[in-house]
Order: C-alpha cells, then structure tokens, then sequence
C-alpha cells in the first residue's frame, strides 16, 4: 500500500518550541512550474515580436536572441521573484507553495541561486526525470537543487492559531495610530512568523528566561527589519510588549 499522507518538515528552535509544516506534493510543485513556465514563454514571445517588428536584424539572429533571453528570463524570473516574494513565484502563490530553508532561517539569496542553477541538472532530459527520481529518494521531497541549497518546498496555507486573546496588549495598542504601517505589516509577514511570534508567546512561562529574551529580541528585529514603526509608537515598549501589540495588528483586519 502506498502511503498518500502528505509529509511534514519539523523544526525545533533553540528555544524548545517545534513548527510543523506540510510539504509540498510533486503534482502541486508540477503545475506551480507550469504557470511559471507559460509566464515566461509570454514574455520570450513578446520580446521576440517586437525585435520582428524592427525587421532591423536577420531572423537567424533574432532566434539566437530568443533562446538565450528564454534562458536569462527564466532564470531571472526564478530568482529575483524567490527573493523579493519571500520563496515564491507567480505560479507558486497561486499553488499556496513557497521555498523555505530548511532550519527554518531566513532564506538567502544565494539558496535561491543555487536551486535554480541546478534546475538544469534536474530537468534533464527535458522530462524532469532527474528531478523525479529525487524527489521519490528524498524523505522531505527535495530535487537536486533543494538538496544542495537546504531547501524545501512547502504548503502555505497558514496554520490555524490557537486563542491569542491573552496574548494581546492590556493595554492601548500604539501601533494603531499607525494603520499604514499595520497594513504593511500584514503583508509583509508571512504566516510562518506570525505562527512562530504566537508561540513564543504562548510558551513564555517554559522556556528558560535567558532564551525567551534572546527570542522576543531576534523576533522584534525581523518585524522591524520590513516594517520600521516610528519611535512615537516604539519608545518604551519592551521586546514582549511589541510583539503583543505586532500580533494585534496582524490578527486585526481594521
């Protein structure tokens, strides 16, 4: 019998807490490829008619252009849209998949490098065979790319929270007066982290005070790092005290 169950990545923290996620399966990764592979066949096309259009240089030269720009776009559309999307594509958002590292780090742009260039390898020949057979190897679904990046593909459905209401701020939220700056907060954290600020919360009274500490602090600086609020909001707040009032304005959808 064949076990059809999805698998699971764990991460453990140096603080003790544990995340779950589902991988992504081989068929949604498949269509994920080719939504993204239809988006840059348009553009090769488009780019392609308009150097026709010009009829200013040969048509041997203008295919010689529009294989190497098929190459360098999709490349490029891989990389740059893995990393400026947090791990994802065009075709990836609309299959809820996303790239992660595997220690649950943030991902680096050189990850992203490095699982792309080795798509070549994996796509031989021209069948993905390669990337199929290790994709069947691997325990956690990964093709030569993501082996060698430290990566895996996974599901991005956000994983449902428990009761946070003795999580949130007692008292006024100064983040509020910023509605800006909230809604760009809830787009520019992924559900993974608020997942993980809700249960850095919840498990406060068991970790050791020293790493819950280290924890809120590392949490703060990654919400700062994408959504800077102005000192007027910040000033006085402790690490625990901010990442109340953030998940406040992530669970709000005033």
């Amino acid at each position: 019998m064949i076990d059809t169950r999805p698998k699971t990545l764990k991460i453990r923290t140096p603080e003790g807490v544990t995340f779950t996620y589902t991988l992504a399966g081989p068929f949604r990764r498949f269509l994920a490829w080719l939504i993204d592979t239809a988006a840059v066949s348009a553009a090769t096309m488009l780019l392609s008619t308009i150097l026709m259009l010009g009829k200013l240089i040969s048509a041997d030269f203008i295919t010689g252009v529009t294989i190497l720009s098929a190459f360098v776009f999709y490349m490029g559309y891989n990389m740059v849209l893995e990393w400026a999307w947090r791990g994802q594509t065009l075709g990836k958002f609309v299959l809820k998949v996303r790239v992660i590292d595997i220690r649950g780090l943030r991902l680096q742009f050189s990850q992203i490098a490095m699982r792309n260039l080795l798509r070549l390898v994996d796509m031989i020949p021209l069948t993905y065979l390669v990337g199929l057979i290790s994709l069947w190897w691997s325990p956690l679904e990964q093709r030569l790319g993501d082996l060698a990046a430290n990566t895996v593909v996974i599901t991005n459905h956000a994983a449902p929270l428990p009761d946070i209401t003795p999580l949130l701020p007692e008292k006024y939220n100064s983040f509020r007066d910023y509605p800006h700056l909230e809604a760009r907060l809830r787009q520019h954290t992924s559900p993974e982290l608020r997942t993980l600020i809700t249960q850095a919360l919840l498990r406060k009274e068991i970790l050791e005070p020293k790493a819950c500490l280290s924890l809120y602090a590392e949490l703060v600086a990654v919400l700062k790092e994408d959504t800077p609020f102005p000192e007027a909001a910040t000033f006085g707040l402790s690490d625990e005290r901010y990442l109340r009032n953030a998940l406040e304005s992530l669970t709000s959808q005033k």
